[in-house]
């Protein structure tokens, strides 16, 4: 989990200024002009196990033929709360398509956390005793003021932490589908918690390093200003890396690159 201090708001105008994107494969964007780049934003964590996971895609094929893209009743919704119930024992949730107004002013005022998994090598799932969490998850989402839109989860270990929040809201199943896949794919894989990126690990161990580490996400150890991050986010676009589009998302280290990508990437991160 991280601090909510100074957590992004408004649109994402710094990916508005990379190229267009024509397709992603695992965790590389092939854009306009022929341009290859490392994602280290990986949609906020929407898209921590890649941009191609079999399993989540062939959930989206089956679910999208059924043509269940509209809010109606279905049993996938019950399916996803089990998903959840897995990863989070004993936790009650609401679901919504965006933030409503209530968990917005919690989070703000720092009584939500966003939880990340794979923080933690030793424990993937480890969660921070807090009153509410929104747990980032791999699925169909976007972002609006810093929490995530299309799939939107308050989980509390308390119901009662959970009553000042509305009723969830009533969700495409083709949504609740692909998240519902994307948690249990993240149960069964906590080998992502420990990428093989050897010249990568070797810079973030220098006491010199800039970056500080938390799992598989790196923030900087002083929080930048704003016109410092979009210099190091067109910086590292040059590089052939994808930077977050605010300093309040943490960069979040590939599943594998080649020896040549993990080289270039301790590079620039030194």
């Amino acid at each position: 989990m991280k601090n909510n201090e100074n957590i992004f708001n408004g649109d994402l105008f710094l990916l508005r200024q990379t190229p267009n994107v024509l397709r992603a494969r695992g965790f590389r964007l092939y854009t306009e002009g022929a341009k290859r780049l490392i994602d280290l934003w990986l949609n906020g964590g929407a898209a921590v196990l890649g941009h191609t996971p079999s399993n989540i895609l062939r959930e989206l094929k089956n679910t999208a033929s059924r043509g269940l893209y509209a809010p109606f009743p279905h049993f996938t919704e019950s399916r996803f709360l089990k998903a959840l119930f897995k990863l989070f024992p004993g936790c009650s949730f609401r679901i919504y398509a965006c933030a409503p107004f209530e968990l917005k002013k919690l989070f703000n005022e720092g009584n939500v956390k966003l939880w990340r998994p794979f923080t933690d090598p030793s424990s993937p799932f480890k969660t921070d005793d807090v009153p509410v969490f929104i747990p980032v998850i791999p699925g169909i989402q976007t972002w609006r003021d810093g929490l995530p839109a299309g799939l939107c989860i308050a989980g509390a270990k308390l119901q009662e932490n959970l009553s000042q929040l509305p009723p969830s809201d009533l969700l495409p199943p083709i949504q609740l589908a692909v998240a519902c896949r994307g948690i249990y794919d993240i149960i069964a894989q906590p080998q992502r918690a420990k990428p093989k990126l050897p010249r990568t690990e070797k810079a973030l161990k220098n006491s010199q390093s800039k970056w500080q580490r938390q799992g598989i996400y790196l923030t900087l150890k002083e929080k930048p200003a704003h016109q410092e991050w979009e210099t190091l986010f067109h910086k590292f676009l040059e590089a052939g890396f994808l930077l977050p589009p605010a300093s309040s998302f943490p960069l979040i280290l590939p599943g594998e690159l080649s020896d040549g990508e993990d080289a270039k990437l301790a590079a620039i991160l030194s």
